[in-house]
């Protein structure tokens, strides 16, 4: 068995857990670093501030010491030598003349000074720094004073490693609560991608009303909506194709059954081939080769494959061919046609528009009772030619109005029945013409499809031109023309 390939979910988690805590951690450390730098130079600042006060103070001295003996006294000046061997300086004393008047070291002893900084852990001496001494505005010698250098004394380097170990602290500290926020942001971003991932393959599964709950107001929740949304729509899908199915088995097995039984009287003699019994099994082959059209004209919608043989065509003309077609249904069925049409020319495909006429007037034929009427109005209205099919037949449901002419829909109605193909197979070819169908149902009973298609661009809006031959009536059919003016023609 191969080896299963890890999950991209925790490896998401472990990479976003892992980028987190290195953020948090590598922001804690630079924080500290930073830290540390800013207040080892304010330590160091503070500390040359400390010894240049000490300085001063000792310049002061040597002063009033000068000041009240009347001139430089070693013996008094060796008053300095403890402050100063205690503060690890080496202090010396000049007078104008360069002569060394006293030393810290060679008055506690001359390796005093040196023991003591060792003691103090402090570095070696730095360069010696000369101050001049001043006594009532004249220079009556030179103090100079050398502090260590390098290392600081014990207690501030006690003091400057106990913030420094502060700060590593802090920053360990930081870096432990950054892996943790990363681990627990880590997870709570994953976690609706784990329940989407989850009901993504419960619906691949065929789980078909498995939804993702996932309710949050960001990028995850309109991508959790955005899958609900599918899953609705398949779901939706999944249902019609299966009524369908359903639809389509039972519009196969119909004419199938009744050309079976006619077929097998008269295979054993109980019927005889009449011209009537012909008539109805063929009858039967129309009502499968239509039902067969139909999927395949859905079919070459779906594969791309729709291919249309444009040309100018007097959509006037056309529509009487159809009807003149149609008069033996309409006929059989007790129904008034109605036309009132203007000459309009449109670029179309006779053929698919001939389907379309076809669907329209045989959803009439189906579904208006007998002694009921069906009107064909065909103008020009806001730059399109508009053809309206009107009947006085049961109505379409409210609620079935925006489906019907969804592939595969039916509703609840009196109008939905059938495989819920033909009025699909009508959108399809329209809107492959450029055009609109719609459908109205009137408070009172009846419905109204009105297909809008572009105008052939040289359509003129000329006198009408009477057409070589009339439309035909249908059970008591009114036939009327109109022309461009709007005056019917009977």
């Amino acid at each position: 068995m191969p080896d299963r390939p890890p999950s991209p979910r925790r490896s998401l988690a472990r990479r976003l857990a892992l980028t987190l805590a290195l953020t948090g951690l590598g922001a804690a450390l630079l924080t500290a670093l930073l830290v540390n730098v800013a207040f080892q130079g304010r330590f160091d600042s503070f500390v040359q501030q400390q010894q240049q006060g000490r300085e001063d103070q000792l310049l002061a001295v040597v002063t009033a010491t000068y000041t009240d003996a009347g001139g430089w006294d070693e013996q008094a000046l060796a008053a300095l030598a403890p402050a100063a061997v205690m503060s690890g300086a080496e202090v010396s004393v000049y007078d104008n003349q360069e002569r060394l008047v006293f030393t810290a070291d060679s008055s506690m002893g001359p390796d005093m000074g040196q023991q003591h900084r060792e003691m103090m852990g402090v570095g070696q001496l730095g360069q010696p720094r000369r101050l001049p001494v001043v006594v009532d505005g004249q220079q009556v010698g030179t103090l100079e004073v050398a502090v260590p250098q390098g290392d600081l004394p014990s207690g501030e380097q006690d003091f400057l490693d106990s913030v420094n170990l502060l700060l590593i602290g802090g920053a360990a500290l930081a870096g432990l609560v950054a892996v943790a926020i990363g681990v627990l942001l880590a997870r709570r971003a994953t976690r609706p991608v784990a329940e989407l991932t989850a009901a993504a393959r419960g619906l691949a599964a065929g789980q078909r009303a498995r939804r993702a709950h996932v309710h949050r107001d960001d990028e995850l929740g309109e991508l959790a909506t955005a899958f609900n949304a599918l899953a609705d729509t398949v779901e939706r899908e999944d249902q019609v194709r299966r009524l369908f199915a359903a639809d389509v088995a039972h519009e196969l097995r119909t004419p199938l059954a009744i050309l079976r039984s006619q077929l097998e009287a008269v295979q054993d003699g109980l019927h005889e081939p009449t011209p009537s019994v012909l008539a109805s099994l063929y009858e039967e082959t129309l009502r499968l080769g239509r039902l067969v059209a139909d999927l395949e004209v859905m079919t070459s919608a779906d594969a791309a494959g729709f291919h249309l043989e444009l040309r100018p065509i007097r959509l006037d003309e056309l529509i009487r061919d159809v009807t003149e077609g149609l008069q033996d249904r309409f006929t059989g069925a007790g129904l008034t046609l109605s036309a009132t049409l203007q000459p309009v020319t449109v670029s179309a495909d006779p053929d698919r528009l001939t389907q379309v006429l076809t669907n329209l007037l045989g959803n009439a034929v189906k579904f208006v009772p007998a002694t009921g009427r069906v009107s064909l109005i065909l103008d020009r209205a806001e730059g399109t030619a508009r053809l309206q099919v009107i009947d006085d037949g049961p109505g379409i449901e409210p609620a079935d109005l925006p489906h019907i002419f969804d592939r595969f829909y039916r509703g609840r109605g009196p109008r939905t029945g059938g495989s819920g193909v033909g009025l699909a197979v009508v959108d399809e070819l329209v809107r492959a013409h450029g055009g609109q169908v719609a459908a109205m149902a009137a408070q009172d009973g009846g419905t109204t499809f009105t297909v809008r298609l572009p105008l052939f661009a040289s359509d003129s809006h000329t006198a009408f031109i009477p057409p070589s031959h009339p439309v035909p009536t249908v059970a008591g059919m009114e036939s009327t023309r109109t022309t461009t003016d709007g005056e019917q023609l009977r």
